[in-house]
């Protein structure tokens, strides 16, 4: 039990980035490995055939469409907030610089943050769609992707699917 206990710490602490001694006699004492977390979603134009759904076949990647991440401490207070922008093809990579736990389990970024589309460029796909729960903030997931340099190391969590979705699909949608 003792053995599994280490383990899960030991990677807990690897998550969250912990400073390492560098072996030489002539090399720093310490040295901080710098660790990123950052979030990366893909934002859509979701169209009208799918109102209402969670479907996005068809949709079109938003270009510089904005995008929050919010993460919340164990107490419920706003830990940190940033507003991002997607690339030209609608990716988000955003790296959540001064993001800080307190709690290395509680505000871990699985637990403690979320995704928001906040305005689309786009004036004929412009409302807010529910696609992964984006009207509330959607989850992060992790999966199992980072990028590892000799003293950086980014934990990369995915959101999303998000998407926009035109304002005039209830006219285009009604049956008679």
């Amino acid at each position: 039990m003792a053995g599994n206990n280490f383990i899960v710490l030991s990677v807990l602490l690897l998550l969250i980035g912990v400073p390492y001694i560098e072996a030489g006699e002539n090399a720093p004492k310490t040295r901080e490995k710098k660790i990123d977390v950052v979030v990366e979603a893909m934002i859509y134009c979701q169209s009208c055939e799918h109102f209402g759904t969670w479907a996005l076949s068809g949709a079109k990647p938003i270009p510089s469409a904005k995008v929050s991440v919010t993460c919340k401490n164990h107490k419920g207070h706003v830990s940190y907030y940033k507003v991002f922008e997607t690339d030209q093809n609608g990716y988000l990579y955003a790296q959540l610089e001064g993001f800080k736990m307190q709690h290395y389990i509680l505000d871990h970024p699985l637990h403690s943050c979320y995704v928001k589309p906040v305005w689309s460029p786009l004036e004929n796909c412009n409302l807010l769609s529910n696609v992964n729960y984006a009207l509330n903030g959607a989850p992060l997931r992790y999966e199992n992707k980072r990028l590892r340099g000799s003293n950086y190391d980014a934990v990369i969590y995915a959101a999303g699917p998000l998407a926009f979705r035109p304002f005039d699909c209830s006219k285009s949608t009604t049956h008679h």
